[in-house]
């Protein structure tokens, strides 16, 4: 595969360009884009950059190099196989909307000033440590969408105590919230108390990639976000059990009586391991959600066919409270 260029041009501007690459000779590449960007007038308000080969590093670094005066980039989107330090020059694109990094390292220069217009953010297996996120974040105070993907296990804190209350108050903000198991455990570490000091008002969906809710940090400190989002409309969560853990505590829902989830429309939860501490923060929920839509739970492949029937015997036998009666609460196994 060569070169996938797609681009649109008027008199004066681009306003989309993206390359591929996998297997060209460098320097023509180089060429071909630094023709493209030399040869242009106006902004270039979108640009995708996705590489598997490492020694073309230098090369990225000149057309990075060269695009860092611009101004006018909205949305930048980064991807390469192997990991890739950001330079300098990368944190003067100042107009930055929408930022999506892959495999990237990120240490922030001393003089950096954040992203002020920046709106989205996705980090899938990003090098960055908390304390480097936190600085990062603090500095995007208009940021309404974060994704932190990562499955390569790592020392994020470094030492350094970033939980949830730290995490959320470095988004103001905050609409969209999407963290992988990574992140979690290190999120989730200690525990916390029933509800933040400050209302996450904004905040309307909450994914959650694989969360372990025998670990009573993990439960708690879940069940903290959630009580402190009054205007959440959709909730999505991937359950893992650990060798190991075991069930503690279960819930009481007389703990969680001011839980009110008036906007949540949508439940989702996978991997659903039909253990009594799930089931009963799936019934919690939708107690507390008088306009829930749709309640989809799909079982772990560890669920044997008479289990999940017990299961649904016990459900039809022994109802339980939910706010919205008209509700599609759906069950089903996991597709093979």
């Amino acid at each position: 595969m060569g070169v996938a260029a797609n681009a649109f041009f008027s008199c004066s501007d681009i306003i989309n360009v993206s390359y591929d690459i996998e297997e060209i000779d460098k320097l023509k590449l180089v060429n071909a884009i630094f023709h493209v960007l030399l040869l242009h007038r106006g902004p270039i308000s979108e640009l995708c950059i996705c590489f598997a080969d490492a020694e073309i590093v230098n090369e990225i670094d000149q057309i990075r190099l060269h695009l860092s005066w611009s101004k006018n980039i909205k949305k930048f989107v980064f991807e390469m196989d192997g990991y890739y330090k950001l330079p300098c020059s990368f944190f003067s694109l100042q107009g930055l909307e929408h930022l999506s990094l892959k495999y990237c390292e990120i240490e922030l220069p001393l003089m950096f000033n954040g992203f002020g217009m920046l709106k989205s953010l996705r980090f899938y297996n990003v090098k960055i440590t908390a304390k480097i996120l936190q600085r990062f974040l603090t500095s995007c105070p208009l940021l309404e969408e974060i994704t932190l993907t990562a499955y390569h296990q790592t020392d994020f804190t470094g030492g350094n105590k970033f939980t949830f209350v730290e995490l959320f108050k470095c988004l103001p903000s905050v609409q969209v919230v999407n963290i992988s198991r990574v992140y979690i455990k290190h999120f989730t570490a200690g525990g916390m108390s029933q509800k933040f000091p400050t209302s996450l008002v904004y905040l309307r969906i909450l994914v959650l990639d694989q969360v372990c809710f025998p670990k009573q940090d993990e439960l708690s400190s879940t069940l903290c976000v959630i009580n402190s989002s009054p205007n959440l409309e959709k909730i999505k969560m991937k359950m893992i059990a650990l060798a190991g853990q075991t069930l503690t505590t279960l819930l009481d829902p007389e703990d969680y009586s001011g839980l009110n989830l008036d906007h949540l429309k949508g439940l989702e939860i996978t991997g659903f391991h039909n253990y009594a501490l799930e089931m009963e923060f799936m019934k919690l929920i939708m107690a507390k959600s008088p306009l829930l839509k749709k309640a989809r739970i799909e079982l772990s492949t560890t669920v044997s066919v008479d289990e999940e029937v017990k299961m649904l015997r016990d459900l039809v036998l022994h109802s339980f409270p939910r706010a919205s009666p008209t509700a599609k609460f759906i069950i089903q196994r996991p597709k093979k």
